[in-house]
């Protein structure tokens, strides 16, 4: 089991769920300081990111990348791989491979989250899950050019309607030919959609790639209402030994958040 603590380089999506705002040297330096194996990125394109600046820090600071995020593409673009849209769904797509390109550079994965987009209105949700399954059948064998699998995030209610549950996500997942697309699962989004966070875990085994170690109200695990230990049990039993990547707010600040959180990653991985 690792840890990783996420950095947003997106002054636009400011407010969100990010542990760190102020740009990579400073994400790198408090990462370290306080323990983490890892840090999450999310930029707002794959140019924003300089590569040999990024590796120089890395080393400097004993840290790996545990994986980068695409939602930069709809924050800033609103590109879904859904849109109604052929040209967008196109312009989606490319801006996810060059994401993966990087991630796959630094032996990390890319996420798809809110880029995945939503049917709604005149669009149905049957042309909606098909664009959506080719592209990640497309995405995914990309992905593993890199010897890295691609992340597909299955999001809350309010943010998408084309999957919600992890066990509704993995027996689709398992439908699509590239079977190198795994799960991300984020607590804080299975704290409304599962009845059972840790079955839910079990449900979808080893298509578990990654996990966003979130509590109720998406603060840092121990300031929320969710209960960690049967999570923690699931991921022992499942043999998961990827990142427990803390996606949360910086509150009461990002460095009393960012304490918290691996305070509650290594009082919970012992049990692992």
């Amino acid at each position: 089991m690792r840890s990783a603590i996420t950095v947003s380089l997106v002054p636009e999506a400011k407010g969100g769920p990010f542990v760190f705002w102020d740009g990579l040297a400073h994400a790198c330096e408090q990462a370290a300081s306080l323990g983490y194996d890892a840090i999450e990125i999310f930029p707002p394109a794959a140019s924003a990111i300089d590569v040999a600046a990024l590796c120089a820090l890395l080393t400097r600071h004993r840290l790996t990348v545990a994986a980068i995020g695409t939602g930069g593409g709809w924050v800033l673009h609103q590109l879904t791989l859904t849109h109604a849209d052929p040209a967008v769904r196109a312009r989606a797509r490319e801006f996810i491979r060059a994401i993966i390109d990087l991630a796959g550079g630094l032996g990390a994965p890319a996420i798809i989250g809110s880029m995945q987009g939503r049917w709604e209105g005149a669009l149905a949700r049957e042309p909606a899950l098909a664009w959506l399954g080719e592209a990640l059948e497309d995405l995914g064998e990309h992905a593993a050019t890199h010897r890295v699998p691609l992340l597909y995030e299955p999001l809350n209610r309010y943010e998408t309607n084309m999957f919600n549950r992890l066990g509704d996500t993995a027996a689709w997942l398992r439908t699509l030919r590239t079977k190198n697309v795994r799960i991300l699962a984020d607590l804080f989004h299975m704290n409304i959609e599962e009845a059972n966070p840790a079955a839910a875990l079990r449900e979808a085994g080893a298509l578990v790639g990654h996990v966003h170690f979130a509590d109720s109200n998406r603060r840092a695990v121990g300031l929320g209402h969710t209960p960690i230990a049967p999570i923690a049990a699931a991921l022992r039993e499942m043999g998961y030994t990827g990142f427990l990547s803390a996606e949360i707010f910086p509150l009461p600040d990002s460095t009393a958040a960012a304490r918290q959180a691996i305070a509650a990653f290594r009082q919970h991985t012992t049990l692992l």
